[in-house]
């Protein structure tokens, strides 16, 4: 298992902008695909946004298409999520983490291998 680190989360007002960034160590980044979750208190972890191994096949959530983009540096062994037009339900702990499992399991989170340890994003009203 690799270590995925989360950065970048904070507190911003509705209708501005994050970006969040998951650096992975090892060595086999980029022969894995890798998504973002999110989960809020009290609720059930929410898939985000799935990038696969070189960054051709992305797949979003319908609560996120239009405002968050997903994208990755292989060389840099990062994925980053840029969150625009934040809303107060977009509050939650960001969360990366790598699949294998195959692109038509993407929007399932117990698919993924593992997850990172998150990032808290809290949009304000």
């Amino acid at each position: 298992q690799e270590q995925l680190v989360e950065s970048g989360g904070g507190l911003v007002q509705a209708g501005g902008s994050l970006r969040v960034s998951c650096v992975a160590s090892g060595r086999t980044f980029g022969s894995y695909a890798m998504g973002w979750s999110r989960q809020a208190p009290g609720k059930e972890r929410e898939f985000v946004a799935f990038i696969n191994w070189n960054g051709k096949t992305i797949v979003y959530a319908d609560s996120v298409r239009g405002r968050f983009t997903i994208s990755r540096d292989n060389a840099k062994n990062t994925v980053t999520l840029q969150m625009n037009s934040l809303k107060p339900e977009d509050t939650a702990v960001y969360y990366c983490g790598r699949h294998s499992a195959g692109i038509t399991r993407a929007r399932d989170c117990s698919s993924y291998d593992y997850w990172g340890q998150g990032t808290q994003v809290t949009v304000s009203s």
